[in-house]
């Protein structure tokens, strides 16, 4: 088995990576900007970048942020894999960073272009948003008494524990550059996604659809962030809701 290491191995996504790749029986070493012996904030590098990777096989490198950074983490990143010899790096990106313009969005892209120039054996996968990130963007959205939602907009939502999944295939394999991309298993609306979510924290609210501008909120009404021919996930939303919240529809709040 191979020496593996996760860049934010904490997080959402990292942290069910970890455990797939050491229940497949891999050494696992878990880099995050907190997490000791490889606390390391990739936008700065350093020393313990490098202890990090010494001695790796291959890296997961899963650590983003959109409040900004991500190009310069691989840009810290790349040059420190190259020193350590690391085989492979794998990168986990998302569908429609080339189509719609968002900053972050231009940094993910940004960031694959080093990847894909790096000199490495690199691979990455692009997914939809995962289902937690939905929860949350309705959570904030659900908080006045009127539930605003930008007009005309879908959404593609997969479950994170089967991008976890093919995160670890793809590691325990051979560099494999851009590979297809998965997509969560149907293409809803955002007010069908959100009387998904209330119902299940028990709310009521009224849902209006309200018209956006800008080039962004035109590339997310183009649809440029789904991948309808590429609907591989099994989980629904409404089965994370349930697991997530339980049966409170007869609930209000």
């Amino acid at each position: 088995m191979t020496t593996i290491l996760v860049t934010g191995g904490t997080g959402t996504l990292g942290r069910l990576v970890t455990e797939r790749l050491r229940t497949d029986g891999h050494e696992v070493r878990v880099l995050s900007r907190h997490s000791p012996p490889y606390a390391v904030d990739l936008r700065e590098g350093g020393d313990g970048l490098d202890a990090a990777v010494s001695g790796v096989d291959t890296i997961v490198h899963c650590a983003s942020t959109p409040r900004g950074g991500d190009e310069q983490a691989a840009a810290n990143l790349i040059p420190a894999a190259r020193r350590a010899g690391v085989g492979h790096l794998l990168y986990i990106s998302i569908v429609g960073v080339d189509r719609v313009p968002l900053g972050y969005y231009r940094a993910k892209v940004a960031a694959e272009r080093q990847i894909e120039q790096s000199g490495l054996g690199w691979t990455v996968l692009r997914t939809t948003q995962f289902h937690d990130l939905l929860v949350m963007v309705c959570q904030a959205l659900s908080k006045p008494p009127v539930m605003l939602l930008p007009a005309g907009v879908s959404d593609q939502p997969i479950a994170v524990a089967e991008v976890a999944d093919r995160l670890a295939e793809l590691a325990a394999g051979a560099p494999a550059g851009r590979v297809a991309d998965m997509g969560g298993p149907e293409v809803r609306t955002l007010p069908e996604l959100a009387r998904a979510y209330l119902a299940a924290t028990g709310r009521r609210r009224p849902i209006v659809n309200v018209p956006l501008a800008g080039k962004g909120y035109r590339g997310f009404r183009a649809g440029g962030h789904l991948t309808p021919e590429r609907a591989v996930g099994k989980g629904t939303f409404e089965e994370f809701l349930t697991e997530r919240f339980g049966d409170r529809s007869g609930a209000a709040g």
